[in-house]
Formats: structure tokens, sequence, C-alpha cells
């Protein structure tokens, strides 16, 4: 499973789940570029791991339609969360959350492509989610974006298997991150439960092992799929979610 020689582009890779896969890769041999809206986390974890820090703020799309990049290995982890109902969610905050977790995406696969078509090797690596199989109320923004991302990863596969690029899904169920924690409160409030109870009631209710997944785990399996051994798997969505998409 050695990416030796390999460039990666992580984004949000400077914390979470981000940060755990670059790790994991730079383990790997691969050279990592942590792409980051916090530029000196970002510069942190690249010193850390002797990759190179990219401070880039992926709300702002239009510098990324004439992008190019060199990279072997494309990471999209990037994104952020708003639970409200529909009736009360802000037009603006589901424009923003399409914005990073779709439209920048398809940007930066499509900046990627042309290297990894010239060398006849690629791996496309998307970050989706058990809402990206499944919903839940409350979260229309996120579950939008995160469905989209399924099928823009499928049309990569598609399109990049004549030339050795591979694309899948990672669906993870609630994972251990600053951006889960985040989302207790406002569930709380939601759902009209004490924030103690959230865990239990709300994030952990349709998952069959009763605990959150760990950011190494993920990480774990974007490894793989970065591999040579996972050549012949494209066009996939794998779950890591306790169950939850079982039922």
């Amino acid at each position: 499973m050695s990416l030796e020689g390999r460039k990666a582009l992580v984004t949000g890779g400077a914390a979470g789940i981000g940060a755990a896969i670059a790790r994991g890769l730079a383990e790997k041999g691969a050279h990592v570029v942590v792409a980051d809206l916090d530029g000196d986390a970002a510069e942190k974890l690249a010193s850390e791991i002797n990759g190179s820090a990219w401070a880039v703020d992926l709300l702002d799309t239009t510098p990324l339609e004439t992008l190019r990049l060199d990279c072997d290995v494309l990471v999209n982890n990037a994104g952020i969360q708003k639970v409200a109902p529909i009736e009360e969610f802000d037009p603006e905050a589901f424009r923003r959350i399409q914005r990073l977790m779709v439209e920048a995406p398809f940007l930066l696969v499509r900046a990627a492509l042309p290297h990894m078509y010239e060398t006849g090797w690629g791996r496309v690596v998307n970050l989706s989610s058990a809402h990206g199989l499944r919903a839940s109320a409350f979260k229309s923004a996120y579950v939008t974006a995160k469905h989209a991302l399924e099928g823009l990863s499928k049309v990569t596969a598609l399109e990049g298997a004549p030339h050795g690029v591979t694309s899948n899904c990672i669906n993870p169920g609630y994972v251990r991150t600053a951006l889960v924690e985040a989302q207790i409160k406002d569930q709380a409030a939601t759902h009209g439960i004490p924030e103690s109870e959230v865990l239990e009631k709300v994030m952990l209710t349709e998952m069959a092992i009763k605990r959150l997944v760990e950011p190494r785990e993920v990480a774990s399996l974007a490894c793989w799929l970065a591999s040579d051994d996972a050549a012949m798997v494209t066009g996939a969505s794998y779950t890591m979610d306790g169950g939850w998409s079982a039922r």
C-alpha cells in the first residue's frame, strides 16, 4: 500500500477526519498538501508530516475555475453543517453548503483530472456520509449536498476508468470531530432535549454499534482506496456507520 512518489491533496485537512487522512497518506509515503481555511493550522500539520500547506477558502469558487492541480490523490473532505427545519433554514446557509460540498469538489476534480489522465493513474476519495445514502430530519442542506457528491463521484468513476483513475465515497456515521461536537447544541434545541441526551437519542439511535466513528478508522479506509490494492474499486460507496444503513 505504498504511496511513495505520489502527491495527495486533502481539503479540510488541518483537523478532524482530514488531518487523520493527511497523516495516514504521509505515513504511506505520499507528499501531502494540507488544504484548509485555517492557514496556520495547515502549516503546522504540514510541517509535522513533511508536506505542504495551502491556505484556501473553498467557498470562493471563482478562482477554482482556472485551477490546475498536479496531485495523484484528491481527497474531498471539507464540510460544514447547519441543523434547522426546512421552513426555518436560511437560504444563504443552504447555498453555502452546496458551494463548499458540491461545487468546490466538482471544480477540484475538474482541476485534477488532466494530470491524472496524463499519468494514467489517479485516486479521488470523497468524504460522503451515511447521509449520502440516508436522510435525517433538519439537515436538508447537508443531506442534499452529500447525495449530490455521491452522484459526482460515480460520474467521475465512469469517466476516469479508461484513464486509470478511480473515484469512491466513504460514508461514515457520526465521527468524533469538532464538527459533530458543534452540532450537539443545535440538535438539543431542535429536538427539545438536553445536550447530554443528544448522542444517545439522536446521533447514535440508528447505529447498531453505539459509539462514534474514530477519525483514524476513516483514514485507514481512505489510505486503502488511494492505494494500488484498490485499483478495481471505483464508483463505490463504503459505509462505516456501525450498521446504520443496514436498517
